[in-house]
Protein backbone atom coordinates (compact mmCIF):
# COMPACT_ATOMS: atom_id res chain seq x y z
CA UNK A 1 0.00 0.00 0.00
CA UNK A 2 1.44 3.24 -1.26
CA UNK A 3 0.35 7.13 -1.55
CA UNK A 4 -0.53 6.50 -4.84
CA UNK A 5 -2.76 4.13 -3.93
CA UNK A 6 -6.71 4.97 -2.74
CA UNK A 7 -9.44 2.55 -1.59
CA UNK A 8 -12.85 2.64 -1.33
CA UNK A 9 -16.01 0.69 -0.76
CA UNK A 10 -19.35 0.19 -2.68
CA UNK A 11 -22.45 1.40 -1.66
CA UNK A 12 -23.58 1.00 1.62
CA UNK A 13 -21.73 1.91 4.75
CA UNK A 14 -22.49 -0.46 7.53
CA UNK A 15 -21.95 2.42 9.72
CA UNK A 16 -23.87 4.64 9.19
CA UNK A 17 -26.54 2.72 8.02
CA UNK A 18 -26.74 0.50 11.74
CA UNK A 19 -26.60 3.41 13.39
CA UNK A 20 -28.82 4.37 16.60
CA UNK A 21 -31.69 6.30 16.70
CA UNK A 22 -30.33 8.48 19.84
CA UNK A 23 -27.49 9.53 17.30
CA UNK A 24 -29.61 10.07 14.35
CA UNK A 25 -30.60 6.73 13.19
CA UNK A 26 -30.10 5.17 9.69
CA UNK A 27 -28.37 6.61 6.44
CA UNK A 28 -29.01 4.81 3.42
CA UNK A 29 -29.24 5.90 -0.24
CA UNK A 30 -31.58 3.12 -1.24
CA UNK A 31 -34.91 3.96 -0.43
CA UNK A 32 -37.47 2.08 -2.23
CA UNK A 33 -41.39 1.86 -2.52
CA UNK A 34 -43.44 -1.47 -3.37
CA UNK A 35 -44.67 -0.91 -7.14
CA UNK A 36 -48.07 -1.36 -6.05
CA UNK A 37 -47.55 1.49 -3.62
CA UNK A 38 -47.09 4.11 -6.14
CA UNK A 39 -48.60 2.90 -9.85
CA UNK A 40 -51.86 1.40 -7.44
CA UNK A 41 -52.13 -0.96 -9.73
CA UNK A 42 -52.76 0.50 -12.69
CA UNK A 43 -50.64 0.09 -16.08
CA UNK A 44 -51.18 3.65 -17.38
CA UNK A 45 -48.77 6.26 -16.10
CA UNK A 46 -50.92 8.65 -15.60
CA UNK A 47 -52.99 7.15 -12.75
CA UNK A 48 -49.30 6.30 -10.93
CA UNK A 49 -48.18 8.80 -7.83
CA UNK A 50 -44.78 9.49 -8.90
CA UNK A 51 -44.36 11.69 -5.77
CA UNK A 52 -44.07 8.65 -3.25
CA UNK A 53 -40.65 7.86 -5.10
CA UNK A 54 -39.56 11.83 -5.35
CA UNK A 55 -40.19 11.71 -1.44
CA UNK A 56 -37.41 8.44 -1.28
CA UNK A 57 -35.16 9.92 -3.68
CA UNK A 58 -34.71 13.03 -2.16
CA UNK A 59 -34.23 11.70 1.39
CA UNK A 60 -31.23 9.76 -0.76
CA UNK A 61 -29.91 12.78 -1.99
CA UNK A 62 -29.84 14.11 1.23
CA UNK A 63 -28.28 11.01 2.55
CA UNK A 64 -25.37 10.83 -0.04
CA UNK A 65 -24.41 14.32 1.63
CA UNK A 66 -24.05 12.41 5.19
CA UNK A 67 -22.49 9.80 3.47
CA UNK A 68 -19.87 12.03 1.40
CA UNK A 69 -19.22 13.63 4.71
CA UNK A 70 -18.06 10.64 6.49
CA UNK A 71 -16.08 9.54 4.26
CA UNK A 72 -13.94 12.63 3.53
CA UNK A 73 -13.55 12.57 7.62
CA UNK A 74 -12.19 9.07 7.89
CA UNK A 75 -10.41 9.82 4.80
CA UNK A 76 -12.00 7.79 2.14
CA UNK A 77 -11.91 9.59 -1.44
CA UNK A 78 -13.14 6.34 -3.43
CA UNK A 79 -17.15 5.81 -3.53
CA UNK A 80 -19.07 3.59 -5.23
CA UNK A 81 -22.75 5.00 -5.27
CA UNK A 82 -25.85 2.38 -5.21
CA UNK A 83 -27.91 1.89 -8.68
CA UNK A 84 -31.42 2.97 -6.30
CA UNK A 85 -31.10 6.51 -5.18
CA UNK A 86 -33.98 7.01 -7.77
CA UNK A 87 -36.23 4.19 -7.14
CA UNK A 88 -38.11 2.37 -10.33
CA UNK A 89 -35.78 5.28 -12.48
CA UNK A 90 -36.70 3.21 -16.15
CA UNK A 91 -40.31 3.76 -15.88
CA UNK A 92 -40.04 7.70 -15.78
CA UNK A 93 -38.40 10.21 -16.51
CA UNK A 94 -36.67 11.80 -13.43
CA UNK A 95 -37.80 15.38 -14.46
CA UNK A 96 -41.53 14.08 -14.02
CA UNK A 97 -40.82 13.82 -9.92
CA UNK A 98 -42.63 16.07 -8.61
CA UNK A 99 -39.62 17.00 -6.41
CA UNK A 100 -37.13 17.06 -9.17
CA UNK A 101 -35.54 20.75 -8.63
CA UNK A 102 -35.07 19.84 -4.90
CA UNK A 103 -33.47 16.87 -5.76
CA UNK A 104 -31.49 18.37 -8.59
CA UNK A 105 -30.30 20.93 -6.10
CA UNK A 106 -29.07 18.55 -3.41
CA UNK A 107 -27.07 16.81 -5.88
CA UNK A 108 -25.36 19.17 -7.37
CA UNK A 109 -24.38 20.31 -4.14
CA UNK A 110 -23.42 16.88 -3.58
CA UNK A 111 -21.19 17.10 -6.99
CA UNK A 112 -19.98 20.22 -5.89
CA UNK A 113 -18.43 18.93 -2.66
CA UNK A 114 -17.29 15.55 -3.89
CA UNK A 115 -15.25 17.85 -6.49
CA UNK A 116 -14.05 20.10 -3.59
CA UNK A 117 -12.32 17.20 -1.57
CA UNK A 118 -10.82 14.91 -4.28
CA UNK A 119 -13.56 12.13 -4.36
CA UNK A 120 -14.34 10.30 -6.72
CA UNK A 121 -17.67 8.89 -7.36
CA UNK A 122 -18.41 5.85 -9.48
CA UNK A 123 -21.56 3.84 -9.94
CA UNK A 124 -22.06 -0.40 -11.15
CA UNK A 125 -25.16 -0.96 -12.79
CA UNK A 126 -26.46 -4.75 -12.00
CA UNK A 127 -26.26 -7.68 -14.47
CA UNK A 128 -29.50 -7.24 -15.90
CA UNK A 129 -28.31 -4.29 -18.14
CA UNK A 130 -27.39 -6.67 -21.81
CA UNK A 131 -26.66 -4.92 -24.47
CA UNK A 132 -25.58 -8.02 -26.18
CA UNK A 133 -28.84 -9.65 -25.76
CA UNK A 134 -29.52 -12.12 -28.93
CA UNK A 135 -33.10 -12.13 -28.57
CA UNK A 136 -34.57 -9.36 -26.77
CA UNK A 137 -35.23 -5.99 -27.84
CA UNK A 138 -37.28 -5.07 -24.92
CA UNK A 139 -34.19 -6.27 -22.73
CA UNK A 140 -31.56 -4.31 -24.71
CA UNK A 141 -34.15 -0.99 -24.35
CA UNK A 142 -34.48 -1.82 -20.59
CA UNK A 143 -30.81 -1.32 -20.51
CA UNK A 144 -30.43 1.64 -22.67
CA UNK A 145 -33.00 3.32 -19.93
CA UNK A 146 -31.19 2.34 -17.27
CA UNK A 147 -27.81 3.27 -18.39
CA UNK A 148 -28.92 6.42 -19.25
CA UNK A 149 -30.41 7.06 -15.96
CA UNK A 150 -27.32 6.30 -14.39
CA UNK A 151 -25.44 9.00 -16.50
CA UNK A 152 -28.22 11.61 -15.94
CA UNK A 153 -27.37 11.42 -12.23
CA UNK A 154 -23.80 12.31 -13.06
CA UNK A 155 -25.02 14.96 -15.22
CA UNK A 156 -27.40 16.15 -12.08
CA UNK A 157 -24.17 16.29 -9.76
CA UNK A 158 -22.15 18.50 -12.23
CA UNK A 159 -19.71 15.91 -13.43
CA UNK A 160 -18.54 16.34 -16.74
CA UNK A 161 -18.97 12.98 -18.96
CA UNK A 162 -15.84 11.31 -18.22
CA UNK A 163 -14.21 7.96 -17.35
CA UNK A 164 -13.11 9.49 -13.89
CA UNK A 165 -17.01 9.05 -12.74
CA UNK A 166 -17.60 5.16 -14.37
CA UNK A 167 -20.53 3.64 -15.26
CA UNK A 168 -19.27 0.23 -14.51
CA UNK A 169 -20.90 -3.08 -16.20
CA UNK A 170 -20.07 -6.63 -17.75
CA UNK A 171 -20.90 -7.71 -21.01
CA UNK A 172 -22.89 -10.47 -19.35
CA UNK A 173 -23.36 -13.50 -21.35
CA UNK A 174 -21.64 -14.54 -24.76
CA UNK A 175 -24.43 -17.37 -25.69
CA UNK A 176 -21.56 -19.69 -27.42
CA UNK A 177 -20.54 -16.90 -29.52
CA UNK A 178 -17.99 -14.42 -27.87
CA UNK A 179 -17.81 -12.56 -31.53
CA UNK A 180 -21.23 -12.37 -32.47
CA UNK A 181 -22.30 -10.74 -28.56
CA UNK A 182 -19.51 -8.53 -29.19
CA UNK A 183 -20.86 -7.15 -31.79
CA UNK A 184 -24.16 -6.52 -31.10
CA UNK A 185 -22.86 -4.90 -27.66
CA UNK A 186 -20.82 -2.39 -29.72
CA UNK A 187 -24.13 -1.74 -31.83
CA UNK A 188 -26.23 -1.19 -29.14
CA UNK A 189 -23.21 0.62 -27.22
CA UNK A 190 -23.70 2.91 -30.28
CA UNK A 191 -27.17 3.89 -29.32
CA UNK A 192 -26.27 5.22 -25.91
CA UNK A 193 -25.87 8.98 -25.52
CA UNK A 194 -22.05 10.22 -25.72
CA UNK A 195 -22.55 11.41 -22.02
CA UNK A 196 -22.98 7.82 -21.49
CA UNK A 197 -20.45 6.63 -23.66
CA UNK A 198 -17.85 8.42 -22.09
CA UNK A 199 -18.72 7.34 -18.84
CA UNK A 200 -19.26 3.46 -19.41
CA UNK A 201 -16.38 1.14 -19.07
CA UNK A 202 -16.41 -2.92 -18.96
CA UNK A 203 -15.45 -5.28 -16.18
CA UNK A 204 -13.77 -8.92 -16.61
CA UNK A 205 -15.54 -12.09 -15.21
CA UNK A 206 -15.26 -14.90 -13.37
CA UNK A 207 -16.33 -17.91 -15.68
CA UNK A 208 -14.20 -19.19 -17.98
CA UNK A 209 -17.68 -19.28 -20.74
CA UNK A 210 -17.66 -15.73 -20.61
CA UNK A 211 -15.34 -12.42 -20.71
CA UNK A 212 -11.82 -12.27 -19.53
CA UNK A 213 -9.20 -8.80 -19.12
CA UNK A 214 -7.75 -10.36 -22.69
CA UNK A 215 -11.50 -10.83 -24.52
CA UNK A 216 -12.62 -7.80 -23.29
CA UNK A 217 -9.47 -5.51 -25.01
CA UNK A 218 -9.74 -7.69 -28.09
CA UNK A 219 -13.03 -7.43 -29.03
CA UNK A 220 -13.95 -3.91 -26.86
CA UNK A 221 -11.65 -1.77 -26.10
CA UNK A 222 -9.14 -1.95 -29.89
CA UNK A 223 -12.73 -1.94 -31.48
CA UNK A 224 -14.41 1.17 -29.66
CA UNK A 225 -11.78 2.02 -27.08
CA UNK A 226 -13.86 1.50 -23.94
CA UNK A 227 -11.39 1.32 -20.62
CA UNK A 228 -11.51 -2.17 -18.22
CA UNK A 229 -11.64 -2.01 -14.68
CA UNK A 230 -9.39 -5.34 -13.67
CA UNK A 231 -11.10 -7.13 -11.31
CA UNK A 232 -8.69 -9.12 -9.44
CA UNK A 233 -11.13 -11.87 -7.94
CA UNK A 234 -12.49 -12.15 -10.97
CA UNK A 235 -9.51 -12.98 -12.60
CA UNK A 236 -8.39 -15.77 -10.71
CA UNK A 237 -11.33 -18.17 -12.15
CA UNK A 238 -10.64 -16.60 -15.25
CA UNK A 239 -7.40 -15.47 -16.02
CA UNK A 240 -6.87 -16.52 -19.66
CA UNK A 241 -3.37 -17.46 -19.83
CA UNK A 242 -2.22 -13.81 -18.16
CA UNK A 243 -1.12 -13.28 -14.93
CA UNK A 244 -2.24 -11.01 -12.04
CA UNK A 245 0.54 -8.64 -13.22
CA UNK A 246 -0.17 -9.06 -16.99
CA UNK A 247 -4.13 -9.13 -16.66
CA UNK A 248 -3.79 -5.40 -14.64
CA UNK A 249 -1.39 -3.80 -16.87
CA UNK A 250 -3.55 -4.83 -20.05
CA UNK A 251 -6.37 -3.01 -18.53
CA UNK A 252 -4.00 -0.31 -17.32
CA UNK A 253 -3.48 0.31 -21.15
CA UNK A 254 -7.13 1.18 -21.71
CA UNK A 255 -7.26 3.95 -19.48
CA UNK A 256 -6.96 7.51 -21.21
CA UNK A 257 -4.71 9.67 -19.55
CA UNK A 258 -5.14 11.70 -16.42
CA UNK A 259 -7.63 9.29 -15.79
CA UNK A 260 -6.49 6.86 -12.70
CA UNK A 261 -7.13 3.26 -13.35
CA UNK A 262 -9.94 2.02 -11.35
CA UNK A 263 -9.92 -1.60 -10.14
CA UNK A 264 -11.73 -4.52 -8.03
CA UNK A 265 -10.59 -6.41 -5.02
CA UNK A 266 -12.41 -8.67 -2.99
CA UNK A 267 -11.51 -12.42 -1.56
CA UNK A 268 -13.08 -15.68 -1.65
CA UNK A 269 -15.43 -16.47 1.48
CA UNK A 270 -14.90 -19.92 1.14
CA UNK A 271 -11.13 -19.30 2.04
CA UNK A 272 -12.12 -16.88 4.65
CA UNK A 273 -14.48 -18.82 6.22
CA UNK A 274 -11.85 -22.09 6.28
CA UNK A 275 -9.21 -20.02 7.78
CA UNK A 276 -11.75 -19.56 10.44
CA UNK A 277 -12.53 -23.20 10.97
CA UNK A 278 -8.86 -23.98 10.59
CA UNK A 279 -8.20 -21.86 14.27
CA UNK A 280 -11.80 -23.14 15.41
CA UNK A 281 -9.87 -26.73 15.18
CA UNK A 282 -6.62 -25.68 16.60
CA UNK A 283 -7.94 -23.75 19.27
CA UNK A 284 -10.42 -26.98 20.26
CA UNK A 285 -7.58 -29.76 19.33
CA UNK A 286 -9.27 -31.20 16.34
CA UNK A 287 -8.10 -32.55 13.34
CA UNK A 288 -10.09 -30.79 10.26
CA UNK A 289 -10.97 -33.63 8.82
CA UNK A 290 -12.92 -34.96 11.93
CA UNK A 291 -14.76 -31.47 11.91
CA UNK A 292 -17.56 -32.81 10.37
CA UNK A 293 -18.28 -36.13 12.13
CA UNK A 294 -21.63 -35.59 13.79
CA UNK A 295 -21.38 -37.94 16.11
CA UNK A 296 -17.30 -36.70 17.64
CA UNK A 297 -18.42 -32.77 17.24
CA UNK A 298 -22.49 -32.39 16.82
CA UNK A 299 -22.05 -28.75 17.47
CA UNK A 300 -19.20 -28.15 14.73
CA UNK A 301 -20.28 -30.29 12.54
CA UNK A 302 -22.75 -28.00 10.99
CA UNK A 303 -20.10 -25.72 10.38
CA UNK A 304 -18.23 -27.67 7.80
CA UNK A 305 -21.25 -28.35 6.17
CA UNK A 306 -22.17 -25.02 5.67
CA UNK A 307 -18.67 -24.08 4.56
CA UNK A 308 -18.80 -26.44 1.91
CA UNK A 309 -21.75 -24.86 0.14
CA UNK A 310 -20.23 -21.43 -0.11
CA UNK A 311 -19.02 -21.57 -3.55
CA UNK A 312 -15.26 -20.12 -4.28
CA UNK A 313 -16.89 -16.78 -6.19
CA UNK A 314 -18.15 -15.49 -3.02
CA UNK A 315 -16.80 -12.52 -1.72
CA UNK A 316 -15.21 -12.70 1.86
CA UNK A 317 -16.45 -10.11 4.23
CA UNK A 318 -12.70 -8.97 4.89
CA UNK A 319 -9.72 -9.20 3.45
CA UNK A 320 -6.95 -11.34 4.18
CA UNK A 321 -4.22 -10.46 2.03
CA UNK A 322 -2.25 -7.25 1.24
CA UNK A 323 -3.49 -6.06 -2.14
CA UNK A 324 -0.73 -6.53 -4.94
CA UNK A 325 -0.51 -3.29 -6.83
CA UNK A 326 3.08 -3.66 -8.42
CA UNK A 327 3.74 0.42 -7.87
CA UNK A 328 0.98 1.33 -10.17
CA UNK A 329 -1.61 4.76 -9.35
CA UNK A 330 -4.62 2.66 -8.81
CA UNK A 331 -8.00 3.09 -6.98
CA UNK A 332 -9.40 0.14 -5.61
CA UNK A 333 -13.14 -0.17 -5.09
CA UNK A 334 -13.04 -3.02 -1.94
CA UNK A 335 -16.12 -5.39 -2.79
CA UNK A 336 -15.91 -7.01 0.77
CA UNK A 337 -18.70 -7.54 2.35
CA UNK A 338 -18.17 -5.65 5.71
CA UNK A 339 -18.13 -2.59 3.38
CA UNK A 340 -15.62 0.60 4.90
CA UNK A 341 -15.27 -1.99 8.08
CA UNK A 342 -13.17 -3.82 5.56
CA UNK A 343 -11.11 -1.05 4.67
CA UNK A 344 -10.81 0.07 8.29
CA UNK A 345 -9.19 -3.53 9.09
CA UNK A 346 -6.63 -3.60 6.01
CA UNK A 347 -5.56 -0.04 7.36
CA UNK A 348 -4.99 -1.43 10.45
CA UNK A 349 -3.01 -4.34 9.55
CA UNK A 350 -1.45 -3.15 5.81
CA UNK A 351 -0.66 0.47 6.77
CA UNK A 352 -0.56 1.77 10.40
CA UNK A 353 1.36 -0.90 11.36
CA UNK A 354 3.89 -1.18 8.97
CA UNK A 355 7.64 0.82 9.87
CA UNK A 356 8.90 3.34 7.07
CA UNK A 357 10.59 0.59 5.39
CA UNK A 358 7.04 -1.27 4.82
CA UNK A 359 7.88 -4.22 7.45
CA UNK A 360 4.92 -5.08 8.95
CA UNK A 361 5.58 -4.79 12.74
Amino acid sequence: MNEKVRLGYACVNMTLTNRPKKLGGRVTTSRGARKATWQGGSDNPKDWDLSILGERALLNANDLMTYLQWNIEHDITLFRLGSELFPWHDHYELHELPQFEEIAAKLMECGNYARANGMRITTHPGPFHVLGSPTSEALIQKTIIGLERHSELFDLMGFEPSFENKINIHVAGAYGDHKGTAKRWIKNWHRLSDNCKARLVLENDDKPSMWSTRMLYNYFHKEIGIPITFDYHHHTFHPDELTEYEALDLASSTWPKGIRQCTHYSESRRREKHNKLLQLCENNNIDFEDLGNEELWPTFAPLKKKWMKIKEQAHSDYIIDEIRTYDKELDIVVEAKAKELAIFKYRDIYVYNKNKKGVLI
